[in-house]
């Protein structure tokens, strides 16, 4: 499983791991793929910067990405305090009035953490200039084309730029401002994603970016659904709830009850809403999500509003570690994700599935 990723990267597999854990990360660089992790839950540079030291140090010299939140335009964000001033009270109500009727108890004094502000566009910026001083091969960004200064400040220090994109004009876009790779996420994933299945959306991307490579996501998880990536024009797959139920991820996994939510849940168990960040992102599905769902429930509030809303009820939910009250992101590949394995066994399945599926079509091929 080598395309011309592998080279530009200097990875053994092209299976590019988006997580929030840099344990995760590590342990995928080491095992051949390439790491990237997620900077959004990190409010302070110094946190950031600490973690990617430790990157540097645990990844075996093997390189390693950093993905952030940017919108393409700088939004009018004010402060945090300014921000929370625009949060409506009947909003507020409701959350509370939620949390009360799903058991849900305050936080203990000091608990929790400050609203995470990595939604923020200047926060991102903030995030890519820590990941720039230490020896990230790879900055990616969720919400699609970084700003170009953003894109030329990476290309500056030999770092390559990818950019999701849910739809071919999208991806288009992306290309022509100068974003290297193009992350075709279709609707199956989880976090942040379109309306078009992967099945539909990776070769519409690969025909509109010409040479421009391509990696397929959403829905990935084994060997079998890498080899129809790869099948449908993409160098290489982006990876990301499949990392959730591994032992590395239990480092950072303060819920208690996600990963029994997670082994759980079939792929029929995950809903599109807005009600993590204020864009749509496909989350599990459980009591809290249909609470929102509920006639008279309100609208969810734009990014970075809905976040800032819920920051402390999410707080409030992990430390309380119902399995049927949480939120995360998550894909509909979590039917698939039945048991807790260590990163490496997950490389493996994923090098030998593939293998194993080439194989079969090589038969059919010469039958």
């Amino acid at each position: 499983m080598r395309t011309d990723l592998c080279d530009q990267f200097g990875i053994d597999h092209p299976i590019f791991a988006f997580t929030p854990s840099e344990h995760v990360a590590a342990a995928v660089s080491r095992a051949g793929g390439l790491g990237v992790l997620g900077a959004v839950r990190f409010n302070e540079a110094e946190e950031l910067d600490r973690v990617l030291t430790w990157m540097d140090e645990n990844t075996d010299g093997r390189p390693y990405g950093v993905d952030v939140v940017m919108p393409m335009k700088m939004p009018d964000e004010g402060t945090s305090l300014d921000l929370g001033a625009m949060i409506p009270q009947g909003h507020k109500d409701f959350v509370e009035q939620t949390l009360q009727k799903l058991g849900v108890p305050p936080l203990a004094e000091g608990a929790g953490r400050e609203g995470v502000l990595g939604w923020l566009h200047s926060k991102a910026r903030s995030h890519v200039d820590v990941a720039l001083t230490h020896r990230p091969v790879l900055i990616a960004n969720a919400l699609g084309s970084p700003p170009v200064d953003v894109i030329e400040q990476a290309h500056a220090k030999g770092v390559k730029v990818a950019a999701l994109a849910g739809a071919a004009k999208h991806a288009a876009s992306h290309v022509a401002n100068g974003v290297d790779i193009v992350i075709a996420q279709g609707y199956e994933a989880g976090g942040h994603t379109g309306e078009i299945a992967s099945m539909v959306l990776c070769p519409e991307i690969v025909d509109a970016v010409g040479d421009v490579p391509v990696l397929g996501a959403g829905g990935i998880g084994t060997g079998r659904q890498v080899a129809a990536s790869l099948a449908l024009g993409a160098q290489g797959v982006w990876t990301g709830s499949v990392w959730l139920t591994t032992e590395e991820y239990q480092n950072l996994n303060t819920n208690k009850g996600m990963t029994e939510a997670f082994l759980r849940a079939s792929s029929a168990d995950t809903v599109r809403a807005r009600v993590y960040t204020g864009k749509p992102a496909r989350l599990l599905k459980t009591r809290w999500t249909e609470a929102w769902a509920e006639e008279g429930a309100p609208a969810p509030l734009p990014m970075p509003l809905q976040n800032l809303l819920v920051s402390e009820a999410h707080s409030r939910m992990n430390e309380h570690g119902d399995p049927d009250v949480i939120s995360m992101p998550v894909g509909q590949i979590v039917g698939s994700m039945n048991e807790v394995r260590p990163v490496a066994a997950v490389m493996a399945e994923l090098v030998s599935g593939f293998e194993d599926a080439v194989g079969r079509l090589d038969k059919i091929r010469h039958a």
